[in-house]
């Protein structure tokens, strides 16, 4: 037997019934120290049966009273704002956004109890925003912080807020989908309140970093190392016979190194919010770009650039750069200012030149002009930094310590070279022959400070390749004496001794070595200038025997970016309600 298409013999009754009091009485009771009808109401609201018309008329009184509401009843609030109002249906969404704008209205102390609440919801374990089937996702987060005091009083909610995103960042030891739906929803946030884009960014940034350098670039490639030869097993065994883009999907997952991939998905969505931030309908909307290129350029100064040997994190401003370049232009004028200006620890100075030398090297969108640009501007600094030596009349010996941006300025530019001594031939071979003859490079490698005796051998020996071959600077005989005098090089001491160091006395890292993720790879792959081998088997045999790092395979991934514009997601991948709201599961 049905009744209103519903069986009635076989479902339980719809609960429509309450115990106690008006909320009014209840609460006045309550102010005279009658605790009983107050506990049976909290009681009501944590029943996890509760209904839609129970949560709509209790909400409904609640608002009428809201004034009532004070810091005595904070654990009743706690309660309400546990209701399950997420996937329920329009009509109990839209009465709970209402009640919270009437509470953070009234009651402005319950402020950050209402924004922990929504941003509790920001992690796939609790029922994700968007539930609603009439509501697109977005609609229901943004009346949520509008609801929590976005739109009446968006400074101070501003100032509540970030500190609320900092601290409820789940730990890195959670999977990657939770930190990949926490981080979506996160920047999501800034579509709404664009005033905290770079705080929300600083928090991205500053987690992530903190993966990045907890998986580095040895453990990675060792994982791969490991995940391909599992795979080889199992295919000789047939118990991987698949295709090869479906062998690259699953033999990832074999021994892929956990941190890895963690940080592959968050490189992946922030990489498509700054893409969907700059190029909104596929055209660069200049104004946006720049506003978020001077947001990330700061993020950079306070976290990437201080952090050593962080692998991929540092590939947000490449990205971002190759929209234009004017923004790599500028991003390479701002590392220049840092170098040359000895306010700057010299640890953040060799910093700023091997971030020069290795964008130079390493942009392929960059053009030839201003490649040259930037190497003439180091090799002034070069030749400034001998003269004043000279001037001095004093034997300077191989000190990292004392002369450590001079060794990382050389190195910078030897790098450059390295990668782009073809595309500066390849103009017009007899003026790029004159160009670099021009650089007086044969001064730098001859100089008393011997940076062919503290620059990374690897980086050496290609230089010294390539500038033989066009007798551009002989460097052979420096390194043959360097080798068979065994020169020290030294880093000095705070107490005023000195000290001999190891192969690396540079401690040198190249900020954009090869990228190891395989998904966001996709995005970095077109931009990346790979090594080309050298025509002569001289500077081919020095690559294989010394420069690994130089000669990285970059990996192959799946070639897609998502969009973080409101409703990009919902869009691209269709889902159920129950996942509505987050990056779907295949998010690629």
């Amino acid at each position: 037997m049905e009744i209103d298409g519903r069986d009635f013999l076989n479902t339980p009754p719809t609960k429509t019934v309450r115990f106690g009091g008006s909320v009014v009485a209840t609460l006045a009771k309550y102010k005279q120290g009658d605790l009983q009808q107050y506990e049976l109401l909290k009681h009501q609201l944590s029943d996890p049966d509760i209904k839609d018309g129970q949560i709509i008329n209790w909400l409904q009184e609640f608002r009428s009273c809201v004034t009532l509401l004070g810091k005595d009843h904070e654990h009743l609030i706690h309660t309400i704002l546990r209701l399950p109002w997420l996937g329920r249906s329009p009509a109990v969404i839209e009465e709970y956004l209402a009640f919270l704008g009437n509470l953070v209205s009234a009651q402005t102390v319950f402020l950050c109890a209402c924004l922990k609440m929504v941003v509790s919801h920001f992690i796939p374990s609790k029922a994700p925003f968007g539930c609603s089937v009439d509501s697109p996702p977005q609609t229901n987060m943004k009346l949520a912080l509008d609801c929590s005091g976005v739109s009446f009083c968006p400074h101070s909610t501003s100032h509540f807020l970030v500190p609320i995103l900092n601290e409820k960042f789940p730990f890195v030891q959670k999977s990657s989908r939770t930190l990949e739906c926490y981080v979506h929803n996160l920047l999501r946030v800034t579509v709404y309140i664009p005033t905290i884009q770079r705080d929300v960014l600083e928090i991205v940034i500053g987690k992530m970093l903190k993966i990045d350098v907890s998986a580095p670039r040895a453990s990675i490639e060792e994982a791969e190392e490991r995940s391909m030869q599992h795979r080889s097993e199992l295919t000789e065994e047939g118990l991987f016979d698949m295709d090869e883009d479906e062998a690259g999907e699953q033999g990832s997952g074999l021994t892929a190194h956990p941190m890895a991939e963690k940080l592959d998905s968050l490189m992946m969505v922030t990489m498509s919010y700054i893409r969907d931030s700059c190029l909104p309908k596929g055209a660069l909307d200049v104004e946006r770009t720049k506003e978020l290129f001077r947001d990330l350029l700061s993020i950079f100064d306070k976290l990437i650039l201080p952090t050593h040997a962080s692998c991929h994190v540092q590939y947000i401003l490449f990205y971002l750069c190759s929209f234009r370049v004017a923004l790599a232009e500028a991003f390479l004028e701002h590392l220049w200012k840092v170098f040359q200006n000895p306010s700057f620890a010299p640890v953040l100075r060799q910093a700023a030149a091997g971030y020069i030398g290795s964008l130079l090297a390493r942009a392929s969108f960059l053009p030839v002009v201003t490649v040259r640009a930037c190497v003439d501007l180091l090799v002034q600094w070069i030749h400034g930094y001998i003269d004043s030596l000279d001037a001095g009349g004093r034997q300077a010996c191989c000190d990292v310590t004392l002369h450590g941006p001079f060794y990382t300025a050389c190195q910078a530019v030897f790098y450059a070279l390295i990668f782009r001594h073809r595309a500066i031939l390849e103009v017009n071979m007899k003026k790029g022959l004159a160009y670099l003859q021009g650089l007086n490079l044969e001064r730098v490698v001859m100089c008393q400070l011997n940076p062919l005796n503290v620059c990374l051998p690897a980086v050496i020996n290609l230089f010294a390749a390539f500038t033989r071959k066009y007798q551009v600077a002989f460097c052979y005989t420096v390194i043959e004496k360097n080798n068979r005098q065994m020169l020290p090089v030294v880093r000095s001491s705070n107490a005023g001794g000195s000290v001999a160091t190891n192969t690396n006395p540079l401690d040198s890292f190249f900020p954009f070595d090869p990228y190891l993720l395989k998904r966001s790879s996709s995005v970095i792959q077109p931009l990346y200038q790979v090594w080309e081998e050298a025509e002569d088997s001289e500077e081919g045999r020095s690559m294989d025997e010394e420069d690994d790092f130089l000669n990285k395979e970059t990996p192959h991934s799946d070639p897609r970016i998502m969009g973080m514009t409101p409703g990009s997601y919902d869009r691209a991948f269709p889902c159920s309600p129950c996942s509505v709201g987050s990056p779907p599961v295949g998010f690629p």
